[in-house]
C-alpha cells in the first residue's frame, strides 16, 4: 500500500513541476469566435474569375499575386489582397468606367482558393487544398490523421490574416477551416 501512495506523489510532483514548465496556452476560441464577421477577404495565391459583361477579351481568369494585386488588361495593377468580391468588382468597375468601356458590367468570383497549411502532429504535414466547408477534424484526416505523441484535445490555429495563434478545443463544435489558415497539432505530455 505504501509504493501506491509514493508512486502517486511522484505524479502529482511531476504533473505540477511539468505545467509549471509549459508556456502558457493561447486563448480557446469558439466555433462563433472562428466565423467571418465580414465577408471572405482575398488574398495571395486565390485564383478569380473576373467577367466584363460584352466583353469577351477582358473576362478571364486571374490570380492574386505575393504584392495582393491582380494585372488586368487596360487599367493594370488592381488591389485586391485584402479586399472582398465586391470591392474588386466596384474597383475594375470604376477604372473600366473612366475611358475604357461604356457603361461597364463586372461580375467577380473565387474559382480557387488559397491552399491551408497543417503542421506539427500528423501523419503527412503541409499544403493543402482548401475545399469549402471543411472541419479542421476533416483537416487532420486529409494530412493522415494525428501521429501517435498528437495532443486530440486541443488544435492550435492562426488565420490568414491574424498575427496571433488560438487554441480550438476538438470535438467541442465543428470549426471550419479558412484559406490560408495554419493548423499545427501539438505533442501531448503523457
Amino acid at each position: 500500500m505504501r509504493p501506491i501512495v509514493y508512486f502517486r506523489a511522484v505524479i502529482i510532483a511531476s504533473l505540477a513541476v511539468a505545467t509549471g514548465c509549459t508556456q502558457a496556452e493561447p486563448p480557446v476560441l469558439s466555433a462563433s469566435d472562428m466565423a467571418i464577421a465580414d465577408g471572405y477577404r482575398l488574398g495571395a495565391g486565390d485564383k478569380l474569375r473576373i467577367t466584363v459583361y460584352n466583353e469577351p477579351n477582358l473576362t478571364g481568369e486571374y490570380s492574386i499575386t505575393p504584392s495582393g494585386t491582380v494585372a488586368f488588361p487596360l487599367i493594370g495593377a488592381i488591389k485586391a489582397g485584402g479586399q472582398t468580391i465586391e470591392q474588386v468588382s466596384q474597383s475594375v468597375t470604376a477604372s473600366l468606367a473612366q475611358g475604357y468601356v461604356n457603361n461597364p458590367h463586372v461580375s467577380v468570383e473565387v474559382l480557387n482558393y488559397r491552399p491551408y497549411y497543417i503542421l506539427g502532429e500528423v501523419a503527412r504535414p503541409g499544403e493543402f487544398p482548401f475545399v469549402n466547408g471543411m472541419t479542421i477534424e476533416q483537416a487532420v484526416a486529409a494530412a493522415g490523421g494525428f501521429s501517435y505523441r498528437a495532443n486530440r484535445n486541443h488544435i492550435y490555429i492562426r488565420r490568414a490574416r491574424a498575427t496571433e495563434e488560438r487554441t480550438v478545443v476538438i470535438r467541442e463544435q465543428p470549426i471550419e477551416v479558412q484559406p490560408g489558415d495554419t493548423i499545427r497539432v501539438g505533442e501531448r505530455y503523457f
